[in-house]
């Protein structure tokens, strides 16, 4: 089954939550995980797509961008499922896709924005209720 972790930011702005959606993947890489992550649209995949490549000048995290035949260890798409499930799924997204259990582990990016945190709650009520095992992580700013 699936495990569950929240991530709760205390930072009210969505730039933030994708900033650590960032960390979080390049970290998981570093443990030589495969990485899903599932963005709202395609505004938002370009966003996480530059932060990638941006968001520390110490690092590089190889990704590909919207390919499901990819071979990448790290995929940011948005309106597709992957072929296959994998290590790590970060959601961004509003919405839970219908593929998330075939990830070892989902990430669940919260931020305090009134747009983020109550589809968050929602997606936390599904979880529970349905029996995964919730972990919860306060990130200090």
């Amino acid at each position: 089954m699936t495990k569950v972790d929240f991530y709760i930011l205390q930072s009210a702005q969505p730039q933030d939550a994708l900033l650590y959606g960032c960390r979080l993947a390049e970290k998981a890489h570093k443990r030589g995980m495969s990485i899903y992550l599932h963005c709202a649209d395609a505004a938002q995949g370009k966003a996480v797509d530059d932060l990638l490549w941006s968001f520390s000048p110490e690092s590089f995290v190889p990704h590909s961008l919207k390919t499901a035949d990819s071979h990448a260890s790290i995929v940011v798409a948005w309106d597709q499922e992957p072929p296959a499930g994998g290590d790590l799924f970060i959601n961004f997204a509003p919405k839970i896709p219908d593929f998330f259990s075939r990830f070892a582990r989902l990430g669940e990016i919260v931020c305090q924005a009134p747009d983020w945190l109550s589809p968050s709650r929602e997606r936390y009520r599904f979880y529970k209720d349905r029996g995964y095992p919730l972990n919860t992580h306060k990130i200090a700013a």
